[in-house]
C-alpha cells in the first residue's frame, strides 16, 4: 500500500486531547465528585439514620452513637493518619488531590442544607445509593481518592494487586455487625441496599469511557477487511494464525479493539466484505496504550 504507512495509520486519531494529568481537571473532577457525594449522604442517607459504607460510615456510627461534632468533622479527624501512610506509602500527589477531596467533602457537607424529603426508607437507600456512587466515580476518576478507606484500598491494590472491592468487603462487613448491635435491622438492612447500589453505580461510572470491546474475525477476506480498520476506522489491527478444525486450512484470524461507536461501524466493514464472515465480540473493561487509556500512575 504505497503513500502512507500502515503504522501511522493503526494509531487511531493523531490529535488526542489527555487531561488526565491536568491539575485543573483533577480538581475539577474531585470538586465535582465530592458535592455529588454529599448531596447523596446528606440529604438521602442521613435523614433516615443509613450507615455509609467506608470510613464516613465509621464517622456516621459515631455520630449516631455519640450524638456529637458532625459525620463531617468526624470524618475528617479520623483521616489524618490515612492521609500520613498516604504521604509516605502511595505518593505525594495523590496525598494533595485525596486530602483536597476530604477537605472538600467536609466543607460541602456544612453548606448543603436543601433536602429532598424522600419519605420512603427503601427510595432513599436507592436515591442515595445512585448519587454517592456516581459522585464517587466521578472522584477516583481523578489521581486522588475520597480519602478514608480508598487510601489503604489504591495501597493494598499497587502493592499486593489485593482488589478494592475485597477491601470494602472486609470493612464493611465488621462496619455493619457493629451496626447490627446498635440499630434496628431494617435500617441495616436499607444501608446494605444503599452500599450495594453505590458499588455498582461506582464500577459503571469508571467504565464509563474505558470500556472496550475486543473483536476477533474469522474471514477469507481479512486482509481487505484490515485495510478498511486501518483506513476509515482509524485504529490497528493484529493478524493471528488460525487453523480451522473441520476445513483443515490455515487462515489469518484478525483481532483489533474498538469503542461501543465503532463496533456497529466494524460489523459493517466485515460483513460487506464477506456475508460469510465470524465475527466474535467480548468486553473489555479496560485497555491501555497506543490511541486508548493511558497507564494511572498515582
Amino acid at each position: 500500500m504505497s503513500g502512507t504507512s500502515r503504522s501511522e495509520l493503526g494509531k487511531g486519531p493523531q490529535f488526542r486531547l489527555d487531561f488526565s494529568y491536568s491539575v485543573w481537571w483533577n480538581l475539577l473532577l474531585i470538586t465535582t465528585g465530592t458535592f455529588i457525594v454529599c448531596i447523596g449522604i446528606k440529604n438521602f442517607a442521613i435523614p433516615h439514620g443509613f450507615i455509609p459504607a467506608g470510613v464516613f460510615g465509621l464517622a456516621s456510627l459515631t455520630y449516631y452513637m455519640t450524638d456529637m461534632f458532625s459525620p463531617g468533622w468526624i470524618n475528617l479527624f479520623l483521616n489524618i493518619p490515612l492521609f500520613v501512610f498516604a504521604w509516605f506509602k502511595v505518593s505525594k500527589r495523590f496525598f494533595f488531590y485525596s486530602a483536597y477531596a476530604t477537605a472538600t467533602t467536609t466543607l460541602f457537607y456544612q453548606w448543603i442544607n436543601f433536602n429532598f424529603a424522600v419519605q420512603n426508607e427503601l427510595y432513599a437507600a436507592i436515591a442515595s445509593g445512585i448519587v454517592t456512587g456516581f459522585g464517587a466515580g466521578v472522584v477516583l476518576r481523578s489521581l486522588g481518592s475520597n480519602g478514608g478507606l480508598d487510601v489503604i484500598a489504591v495501597f493494598l491494590f499497587q502493592r499486593f494487586n489485593l482488589g478494592i472491592g475485597r477491601v470494602y468487603l472486609g470493612f464493611n462487613a465488621v462496619l455493619f455487625c457493629l451496626g447490627m448491635y446498635f440499630f434496628e435491622l431494617d435500617l441495616v438492612i436499607a444501608s446494605l441496599i444503599m452500599i450495594s447500589i453505590t458499588s455498582i453505580v461506582v464500577e459503571q461510572t469508571l467504565s464509563l469511557f474505558n470500556q472496550r470491546k475486543t473483536v476477533f474475525i474469522i474471514s477469507r477476506n481479512a486482509e481487505e477487511i484490515s485495510n478498511d480498520i486501518l483506513y476509515q476506522l482509524k485504529q490497528s489491527a493484529t493478524f493471528l494464525k488460525g487453523f480451522g478444525a473441520f476445513s483443515r486450512e490455515e487462515r489469518n484470524v484478525l483481532m483489533t479493539v474498538v469503542n461501543n461507536v465503532q463496533l456497529k461501524k466494524l460489523e459493517e466493514i466485515t460483513f460487506t466484505h464477506d456475508e460469510n464472515a465470524l465475527f466474535i465480540v467480548e468486553n473489555t473493561f479496560s485497555v491501555l496504550g497506543s490511541s486508548f487509556s493511558r497507564r494511572k500512575i498515582y
